[in-house]
């Protein structure tokens, strides 16, 4: 199973903070926005990641996450030209992706609940089994959002329809930004037409599977919580959850070397490596008290 990471675009809805550095490596409290849809992937079991950005912007992240050696991942990057629409990703990492399933995450999107790892399996099944799967989250202002149309009955949950930001919408599930697609989803891509905007929509991509009665819905009710971190209010709503979450939890949520280490994807010798280098701040000290845990 292959991962993708979409941070591209040029983030003007949060200018002046973005016009000199890319959405996705703003910080989210106490680490960038990037880890949290990284730690989603990771929390599947996806090692082997392709992060797509601007020209400008991807020294950057490979500054900060460098091959992913660290983090116990493979990374990958590639860069998007023009910001054409969600479903161009899948054209431009159709190398890396190849003959796989496949999921994508925004980069700016976060995720956090109870469970969430066990959501994640099923929808790896569902894209081993050929469906695909979206994730729908509860909102006050469904027209901003891609958004699903469902029939919950006795024999599950069932997508009736897909529609992009209608300005009278048929439910109030926003599609969030994480998709698990079964192997030929570049193919499946490419059939995309622009729309009336000239992007090549992720909705399209998501009608075609609907269309053809492989599209699952896996709904994110309570004891889940979502942000699409590309306002001034949800960013400093995300900071201020993860702040209050970590401080009553002791943690740190969404935390790449915790998950590899726990998954064994990286030694406690390798952990301590990165905590040794952050060991003046609370992140750091974390890492310590984990492997320490860990020996007791």
């Amino acid at each position: 199973m292959k991962g993708i990471i979409l941070a591209g675009g040029s983030g003007t809805r949060l200018y002046p903070i973005t016009k000199g550095e890319s959405k996705q490596l703003v910080p989210v409290y106490d680490k960038p926005m990037i880890y949290y849809p990284l730690s989603v992937l990771m929390q599947a079991g996806i090692r082997d990641i392709l992060i797509i950005t601007t020209r400008e912007d991807q020294p950057s992240f490979k500054r900060l996450l460098e091959d992913g050696k660290k983090l116990g991942v493979k990374l990958s990057y590639v860069i998007q030209p023009s910001p054409d629409g969600l479903a161009q990703a899948f054209l431009l990492g159709r190398e890396f992706i190849g003959d796989e399933p496949c999921a994508m995450v925004l980069g700016d999107n976060i995720f956090f609940g109870n469970d969430f790892e066990k959501l994640l399996k099923e929808a790896i099944v569902n894209a081993e089994n050929g469906k695909a799967t979206i994730f729908g989250y509860q909102v006050k202002d469904p027209e901003r959002f891609g958004i699903m149309e469902i029939d919950e009955s006795e024999s599950g949950t069932y997508v009736v329809s897909v529609e992009e930001k209608p300005t009278e919408p048929k439910s109030d599930y926003a599609i969030t930004g994480l998709y698990f697609y079964p192997k030929g989803v570049s193919d499946e891509a490419a059939l995309v037409r622009p729309s009336a905007r000239g992007e090549l929509e992720i909705t399209s991509l998501n009608a075609q599977y609907l269309a053809q009665g492989k599209l699952k819905a896996c709904l994110l009710g309570d004891g889940y919580t979502w942000f699409d971190t590309g306002t001034f209010d949800s960013l400093i709503d995300a900071a201020n959850m993860i702040r209050s979450v970590e401080e009553n939890k002791d943690k740190i949520v969404c935390c790449p070397e915790a998950i590899a280490y726990e998954k064994k994807w990286l030694s406690k010798d390798e952990v301590l490596e990165s905590a040794k280098v952050m060991r003046k701040n609370k992140y750091g000290q974390y890492l310590s008290r984990l492997v320490e845990k860990r020996r007791k």
